[in-house]
């Protein structure tokens, strides 16, 4: 492995992507803090992460968008010489009883969830040196099933789907190939909407009795993007407990 790591982070300007790109930059990695459309926020995570002695900078691009996604990779290997780690957090989740969801928006998710990984994973595993490690991000939802979430389950099943495939196609080269599935994680987008009973009650599910923080997540990312060579195909449920 190289001795300063490059890692892409999609998602990365908010949520749970930006304090993955943080963590990543602490862990001494560069970081590209990938944006869809908010080119402030991005630049307040490349702020931060130069503030703490960390090298990043901030490229825009729809994960959907092929030719966009390109650019984004090919810029990276012209700046910094190559390609470590790709971490795609960016989706979106849009909450309905399966009879009443308006297909337009389970075609939205579709497009960013399930093209976005696609398309993402298919510029990873081209580039992606030796030793490197592409982390897809799924849900706990999958597993735990709750009501409402059926489609952006479903979308997040296809995540996992490819993830475990594309372990196995990237045999020989060095490069692991994983999903983190967070449970409730107290993030703008899930508690977007909710009321505190609710967010009480969810608190409640994992035996830890209380919800995920980004930090919790981001420290699986961690471990995944850098020392867990071992750790290959898997789609690693982190959620405290919740079954």
């Amino acid at each position: 492995m190289s001795e300063t790591r490059v890692a892409i982070v999609t998602g990365g300007s908010g949520g749970i992507g930006r304090v993955v790109a943080e963590r990543l930059a602490k862990d001494g990695q560069t970081v590209v803090v990938t944006y869809a459309g908010n080119p402030q926020r991005a630049e307040e995570a490349v702020t931060a992460i130069t503030a703490a002695g960390g090298t990043a900078s901030a490229f825009q691009a729809d994960v959907a968008d092929e030719q966009q996604v390109a650019a984004l990779f090919e810029d990276t290997e012209k700046r910094y010489g190559g390609i470590d780690v790709v971490v795609h957090t960016a989706g979106i989740m849009l909450l309905s009883p399966l009879a009443d969801l308006d297909l337009a928006d389970f075609d939205r998710m579709h497009r960013t969830n399930v093209r976005g990984t696609f398309v993402v994973d298919q510029q990873a595993v081209r580039r992606l040196r030796p030793g490197g490690a592409l982390i897809n991000f799924s849900t706990s939802v999958t597993h735990i099933a709750l009501p409402n979430y059926t489609a952006y389950a479903a979308t997040k099943g296809a995540v996992d789907g490819m993830t475990l495939i594309l372990a196995k196609e990237l045999r020989g080269r060095d490069i692991t190939v994983n999903a983190v599935a967070p449970g409730p994680t107290a993030t703008p987008l899930y508690l977007d909407g909710k009321d505190q009973e609710t967010i009480d009650r969810m608190a409640k599910f994992a035996p830890l009795e209380r919800l995920g923080e980004p930090a919790d997540i981001a420290e699986a990312v961690s471990w995944l993007a850098g020392p867990a060579r071992w750790v290959n195909g898997q789609v690693i449920y982190v959620n405290g407990g919740v079954v």
